[in-house]
């Protein structure tokens, strides 16, 4: 076609198992995708797809209307998730380009995002978050998998079918020099590999790479991304019956459950989204080498062609362009299967969804599997229905054209099992919650409560993420101005939930005091982890601060606090994840502080969003 961009091809042999069956996209679709079998007595679980042939249906043209339907339009909100975002968006102003008339009027398709195990939740109560008229007609997460979760936690808003829209596969990367040095850009590993590569901390100095440290793998929270269930998945295959056997009986195996842990044990925390990974990767090449982060980590295929062409995001809602890296990601396909993320579109069937705009969203879905729905779809990263990539991508993203042993997610029961097992089998965490406390935490915020008592109901809830195995505890910090932190540790780091009560009790005791002693408490209380430092945990801090640093008398200052934990990030790292809380927080230091530890920094200079941002923020333990 012309204008087309050329495309290499990746033929997959066979068509999507949906719903225990072989599934195809509707006639008006005019394609097919590729099969997965089913295991043998179990129709949820899927391995590597068998030979089957296929004919490829080439795909129908838009048809949009010759003129526009009458106004006011049908207003089409889909959903995606952060990873997918791009493309939805890019879906929608395709879609919206072209006059469109369902039933006589016209059509406007809004898109917006949000993690995929929020919408999840979302999704089952009905997105009852928000007022009917701003509930999304569309969801379209980057894997069938929320759709198993969100049914598991009642959802029953969600359409009986779902509608392929690409497919991006979920690998491990790695910077070039570490592929290379491991041999893994020229003989792909197992899962069973990586795993125990990544559990021998001796490793890159085996290599003669002491200069990296020990094997730092990154994922993120099974409870909240796509990649995060896939390495969850991988892990509980390779304890069992290999990969893309599991099932809900697997999750009951305490030698499988013990295997699994120990894997987890070489994750160095867990993030939200790979482009939360990908962000400090990038931010530790310009300040030497990506190696200072991690090693590998699992994610889509998409997110490695982002990396590589320059595309990065510190919180995964804002994209920023830069300079390609120095050091490329090689994408690499474990030799014994991966996952597949399938990107459904489903139209909702709530009692908010009338039938003009049940109608108009499918006429949108209808749109995504066109000649032209597909070529958005491939210039923005992804495959297409055919297996195809833009050729563009496959060579910035060094992605496989026709990579071998696609594993379909599974469905229903089993993913269901998968989140509720994650508390089980996660990495433990040594967490400290250090809270400012000085006089501006009396301001009133919109809610009408002040910005100390926001803090604490926050905090408080965030509890609820932890569980058995995990230590807890709080620090505040304020002065009345002298060198003296005040109150200092109120409850100590300790079992939880054993000390629920006295955490619980010790925050609600908190008032505002006065000064701001910002870098000598960070400075105090990272020490004190450190100390405690054990590399079977998740050693963290978590700052939540409101201002700058504010002292009566000289303290530890910002270029002492910060080569500090610098220091201690290279023997015995505690990551120091901030939040901004409140329009007066100092962004900037908060920032540097989360930089230099390896952590994350978060924003709620909204204050009313407190509660929502620190929720994100405990599913990196």
């Amino acid at each position: 076609m012309p204008g087309e961009k050329t495309m290499r091809s990746g033929r997959h042999p066979a068509v999507w198992a949906l719903s225990g069956a072989i599934a195809v996209l509707s006639i008006a679709l005019g394609s097919l995708g590729f099969a997965i079998a089913s295991k043998a007595g179990n129709p949820e679980a899927t391995s590597a797809p068998t030979e089957t042939p296929v004919v490829e249906v080439p795909f129908p043209a838009d048809e949009p209307a010759a003129v526009a339907g009458a106004a006011p339009c049908i207003s089409v909100p889909v959903l995606s998730s952060f990873e997918n975002s791009e493309m939805v968006a890019n879906l929608a102003a395709g879609y919206n380009a072209q006059p469109r008339d369902v039933g006589g009027s016209c059509v406007e398709v809004t898109a917006s995002k949000d993690k995929s195990g929020v919408a999840a939740t979302r999704a089952a109560t009905g997105f009852a978050d928000v007022p009917p008229e701003a509930r999304p007609l569309v969801w379209l997460p980057d894997a069938s998998s929320w759709l198993s979760v969100a049914r598991s936690e009642g959802a029953d808003a969600l359409g009986s079918e779902s509608t392929t829209v690409g497919k991006s596969n979920i690998i491990l990367a790695m910077p070039v020099p570490l592929a290379e040095a491991i041999g893994w850009d020229a003989k792909a590993p197992s899962w069973s590999e990586v795993f125990e590569a990544a559990g021998d901390e001796d490793l890159w100095a085996d290599l003669d790479h002491p200069e990296w440290g020990a094997f730092k793998l990154g994922k993120t929270s099974p409870l909240v991304a796509s990649s995060g269930e896939a390495a969850m998945l991988a892990s509980f295959g390779v304890s069992g019956d290999g990969v893309g056997t599991t099932e809900v009986a697997d999750f009951r195996d305490e030698k499988i459950t013990e295997q699994v842990k120990e894997h987890e044990l070489a994750t160095s925390h867990y993030m939200a989204t790979p482009e939360h990974f990908l962000w400090h990767a990038r931010q530790a090449e310009e300040s030497g080498s990506a190696a200072d982060f991690l090693s590998a980590v699992i994610v889509d295929e998409k997110s490695v062609w982002d990396y590589n062409r320059g595309i990065t995001s510190r919180d995964g809602v804002t994209r920023s362009q830069g300079t390609p890296p120095k050091e490329l990601l090689v994408p690499i396909y474990p030799s014994d299967g991966f996952y597949v993320a399938d990107n459904p579109a489903t139209v909702l069937e709530g009692d908010w969804v009338d039938e003009a705009e049940a109608a108009a969203a499918a006429d949108f879905v209808r749109f995504t599997g066109t000649v032209e729905g597909q070529q958005i779809v491939r210039e923005a990263g992804y495959r297409d229905l055919h297996d195809d990539l833009d050729q563009q991508v496959q060579d910035v993203g060094q992605l496989q054209g026709s990579p071998e042993k696609a594993v379909l997610f599974p469905s229903g029961e089993t993913m269901a099992a998968l989140n509720t097992s994650f508390p089980e089998v996660r990495k433990r965490a040594s967490v400290l919650f250090l809270l400012d406390v000085s006089g501006s935490m009396s301001d009133v915020i919109p809610s009408g409560q002040t910005k100390l008592d926001a803090a604490k109901s926050a905090i408080i809830a965030a509890l609820d993420h932890f569980s058995e195995g995990d230590d807890v505890g709080i620090a505040a910090f304020s002065s009345a101005g002298d060198a003296t932190i005040q109150p200092g540790l109120i409850a100590p780091v300790d079992d939880y939930p054993d000390n629920r009560d006295s955490l619980v009790a010790a925050i609600g005791a908190l008032t505002p005091q006065t000064f701001t002693p910002l870098y000598a408490a960070v400075d105090q209380y990272t020490q004190q982890q450190a100390a405690a430092y054990d590399p079977d945990r998740i050693t963290a801090i978590v700052l939540l601060s409101d201002g700058a640093n504010e002292t009566a008398i000289p303290t530890v200052d910002q270029p002492t606090l910060l080569a500090n934990l610098g220091g201690l990030h290279h023997h015995s790292p505690v990551l120091v994840f901030t939040l901004a809380y409140g329009a007066d927080a100092d962004v900037t230091t908060l920032q540097s502080i989360s930089s230099a530890t390896g952590a994350h920094f978060y924003d709620a200079t909204d204050p009313t969003k407190v509660s929502a941002v620190l929720g994100d923020l405990v599913t990196s333990f």
